[in-house]
């Protein structure tokens, strides 16, 4: 199966130099070609991948600059688009800004791609119009190479290699069920009451972070001090996302390989962290607590937990279900009474009905887990479609002939029976 091995590269001033460049023509490529794409549809007209194409040659006799860049990568940039417009849409699709963007760029030949290893630590690859690059060996290959993506992670350069490992993923997992409640204050909670959570940032960063946003409050806009200001919590974050990468994969890892079955919550992490309407300054509004809320939904990587899941499940077999999350935490895993008030706070759930106490996340994941096992038992094939305990009867059988039971049919003036 294809899978991604991830290096940091160093470049020679010169290659950073370069790098750059082609990281703003495969920028400009995506928003003149998006802008084009919507300039159609506002027309009524559609224009595609291959014509696109052609148009890129005929542009770059034009537009020397366009033929500084590797071909390969500008197409790749192209067919990126193409398939971002047929997933969201043509006016969902956004541009890439130059301050917001980090460079990234894709060599999809993998003939022109030479990977070789100089030492116990350094290996070097050789890309179009780069030349030798020098990269950090963490770890070997593993597989036949697919292609290649070079981004801007910060201050340092990254190099992301395809690769097809040979693996295939097994039929099935021996292993039992289990539900997964992911939370704020503990990033996961099992059925079987294992609590998953870690500080992703320390106390020390913590305070940092805070007099480096002090300091970016009163830098001007487009100030050298403020690129400056933005670099240091740039490296900062960049600690805490990577944290938070390595405990998801890590936590992914555990729980797919001790588990045939892994149940989470269908939670539309987008819409959930999304503003609230209003101002702070506005009587009423509750957007400061919605905007503490929302940090602690990202803290906590929901989204990357699952994508981690999936990602780990594809090499132990393990199947990952999703069911939706109304009232897992009001319901009793014991009796199944529902009764907001039995969730006392936020960490005990004590029923209001049988008088079953236990700790609340433990309490919503036993309930996930027994969504998860009646959606799979049932053999419904989606979250938003119904539960139902018997499967429903074919068409044909709906709509046969009734049984010769003297069923009275008027045909004219007569009474006539089957």
């Amino acid at each position: 199966m294809l899978t991604g091995r991830r290096y940091r590269v160093e470049f020679t001033p010169e290659q950073v130099e370069f790098a750059e460049q082609v990281g703003g023509i495969c920028r400009s490529v995506w928003n003149t070609a998006l802008e084009q794409r919507r300039a159609y549809r506002e027309r009524g007209a559609f224009i595609g991948y291959a014509e696109q194409c052609k148009q890129l040659a005929d542009a770059k006799q034009d537009f020397s600059w366009l033929t500084n860049a590797p071909s390969h990568c500008l197409q790749q940039t192209l067919k990126d688009l193409d398939q971002a417009v047929k997933t969201h849409g043509t006016w969902k699709v956004r541009w890439r800004s130059q301050r917001k963007w980090s460079p990234s760029f894709r060599f999809p030949d993998a003939k022109q791609i030479v990977v070789e290893r100089v030492g116990r630590r350094w290996g070097r690859v050789k890309v179009p119009k780069f030349g030798w690059v020098r990269f950090r060996w963490s770890r070997p290959l593993g597989g036949v190479l697919r292609s290649a993506t070079i981004v801007r992670d910060g201050r340092h350069w990254f190099m992301s290699f395809l690769v097809e490992d040979g693996q295939a993923t097994p039929e099935t997992h021996p292993g039992p069920a289990v539900g997964i409640d992911r939370g704020v204050v503990v990033a996961l909670t099992t059925s079987d009451g294992d609590f998953h959570n870690r500080p992703f940032i320390t106390g020390g960063e913590a305070q940092r972070h805070r007099r480096l946003q002090q300091q970016l409050a009163r830098t001007r806009e487009g100030s050298n001090r403020r690129k400056r200001v933005v670099a240091k919590l740039g490296t900062v974050m960049r600690r805490v996302r990577l944290r938070r990468a390595d405990f998801n994969a890590r936590t992914a890892a555990t729980l797919t390989s001790r588990y045939g079955t892994v149940v989470l919550e269908d939670l539309a992490t987008k819409n959930m962290t999304a503003s609230a309407k209003g101002t702070v300054e506005q009587p009423g509004s509750r957007v400061a607590q919605k905007s503490g809320l929302n940090k602690a939904i990202l803290d906590k990587g929901w989204y990357g937990l699952e994508l981690a899941v999936n990602n780990a499940a594809r090499y132990t077999g393990s199947k990952v279900i999703k069911v939706s999350a109304m009232y897992t935490s009001q319901t009793c895993s014991a009796c199944r009474v529902v009764d907001a008030a039995s969730r006392e706070s936020q960490a005990r759930f004590a029923c209001t009905s049988c008088g079953h106490v236990e700790h609340a996340d433990v309490n919503a994941a036993k309930n996930i887990k027994a969504a998860g096992q009646a959606v799979s038992g049932r053999g419904d094939l989606a979250v938003g479609r119904s539960v139902k305990r018997l499967p429903p009867r074919p068409r044909a059988r709906q709509h046969a002939a009734p049984a010769v039971r003297g069923i009275p049919v008027l045909q004219g003036r007569e009474e006539v029976k089957w």
